[in-house]
Formats: structure tokens, sequence, C-alpha cells
């Protein structure tokens, strides 16, 4: 696997962003195996896929984790306030770097991703072909 290492600098849209690069490298898969850094607004989807949140605070990165494919991302966030309080949920749109957001992708060259309808959960899912199996 080979990585992507950039950084992402203040007023940055954290989800745009992931995504740009995803187009502007030409990866069809890639998986987020480090951020570091913090953020100035946070929009999530919470569970179940009916509600939003936004927090306009500062915030530090805990964890991001998830997959691009072709460009789109899917990806979870958890941030912790100024009192050590965490939230988390699906990473929005609309979600701005703070002062910096250190960002490692890895990418997924041994394998074709593609994200097709699923009929049982309603969503585009992730399907992960490895190269030797085509």
């Amino acid at each position: 696997m080979k990585e992507l290492a950039v950084r992402l600098k203040n007023g940055a849209d954290l989800k745009l962003s992931i995504q740009e690069l995803a187009v502007t490298k030409q990866l069809d898969g890639a998986i987020v195996l480090s951020a570091v850094g913090s953020l100035k607004r946070l929009k999530i989807r919470l569970a179940k896929a009916k509600t939003y949140k936004v927090v306009t605070d500062d915030l530090e990165i805990v964890s991001l984790i998830g997959t691009v494919v072709k460009g789109e991302a899917h990806l979870h966030i958890a941030a912790s306030d100024d009192h050590g309080n965490c939230i988390g949920g699906h990473l929005c749109e609309g979600s701005l770097v703070n002062t910096t957001c250190e960002l490692v992708l890895g990418i997924l060259e041994e394998y074709q991703v593609r994200r097709e309808f699923d009929e049982d959960t309603g969503y585009k899912e992730i399907e992960f072909i490895r190269n030797e199996e085509q």
C-alpha cells in the first residue's frame, strides 16, 4: 500500500478536501490512516441517519476513519472539546479545519473498489475486489 500525506490548513472543509484529493490524485480507493488536528466547526450526522449536529467551537480531532471511493468519502469522526468531552458521528461537508489537519491516506492499489446500491440497507455499499481475484 502506498500512502499520501498532506496538511490541510485553516478553513479547509475536511470532507470536501479529502474527496478533492482523491479526485485530483486519481485514487480509485483509499482509507484514512491518520488525521491529527483541530476543527472550528463540526457537522455530523448522528446515528439512524435522521438528525444532524453542528458544533461551532474549538475541537480536537480524536479519531477519523473511513473510506474514499472514486472521490466519494464515507467518514466517521470523533472530536473533543476543551473539557475532554467527545462527540462523534458521520462526517458531513461543512466541517472546517481550525489550525491544521495532518492527514495520511492509504491508497488501496491491491483492490478494485466500488460502491453499489444494496437493497437490504438502502445505501450504496462498498465492494472490495482483490486484483488477483478478477
